[in-house]
């Protein structure tokens, strides 16, 4: 991997020279950040470039992705819009892994310990949450089996398509009749939800026996919620865009 004075930006907190411990130091919540990389604890005092290196991993991809999560104001939209689709679609399909078999689950869990405590009068109450979150949960596994089997294969097969220069009848009549900009409009807001359900444990939920548990599930939600705000801000900040240019380039170079 070249080191390059154009990797270096200033303006980031986290650059090629910080030390990988110090960004967790730093900033703990990009614990799982990292991990969608596949980089493992052990990195000693190596540096996020070094450590990058050893990992096969694209150390520009990596700091625009754990500098935007841990600024908010910064998004380098036109920066990540550089990058090629296939390394995109491999980070967002990391992160569903996570939000499916650790975020989610560990959610459940502190539901599923409020309810063995819950009072007989206020066991209702926490049935009617977990009705709640498990609902959310199909809505949420469907929309990212959806991103998962349908839109990320069809970006890859728009690349591919302008690499062989090969465009197959059943291509375009996809990008005319079920282009990027349908899963756009149809891109819902899960975080509503999420909001909803904060709200119903904040607002109006009875005092609980497991007051420690209940702050405990409040607190993941949160941050459920806010991974799944950075998560749609690249989707439709950063891939939508670009895939609108692939489909534009594929039906100019078909005629």
């Amino acid at each position: 991997m070249e080191l390059t004075s154009r990797l270096i930006n200033k303006d980031l907190l986290f650059s090629l020279n910080t030390q990988m411990a110090d960004v967790i130091h730093r900033n703990y919540g990009l614990i799982p950040i990292i991990s969608r990389f596949g980089i493992n604890f052990g990195f000693g005092n190596k540096t996020i470039y070094e450590v990058c290196a050893e990992n096969n991993i694209n150390v520009r991809f990596f700091l625009e992705i754990v500098n935007s999560f841990h600024n908010p104001q910064y998004f380098p939209k036109k920066q990540l819009q550089t990058f090629p689709s296939a390394l995109i679609i491999q980070y967002l399909s990391n992160t569903h892994k996570y939000y499916l078999k650790s975020k989610v689950p560990e959610i459940i869990g502190y539901i599923n310990k409020m309810k063995e405590l819950a009072s007989d009068d206020n066991l209702k109450n926490i049935e009617l949450i977990d009705n709640f979150f498990r609902e959310y949960k199909n809505e949420l596994e469907k929309h990212l089996a959806n991103e998962d089997s349908r839109v990320f294969p069809y970006i890859m097969s728009l690349e591919e398509a302008l690499e062989t220069m090969d465009f197959n009848a059943d291509l375009i009549d996809h990008i005319r009749n079920d282009s990027i900009e349908k899963y756009e409009r149809n891109h819902g807001n899960l975080e509503e939800k999420l909001s909803d359900l904060k709200n119903l444990l904040i607002k109006f939920l009875p005092p609980v026996v497991s007051t420690e548990i209940c702050q405990h599930l409040l607190t993941e939600l949160f941050r459920l919620e806010s991974d799944l705000e950075n998560h749609t801000r690249i989707e439709e900040k950063v891939l939508v865009p670009r895939v609108k240019l692939l489909e534009q380039k594929v039906l100019e170079s078909c005629g």
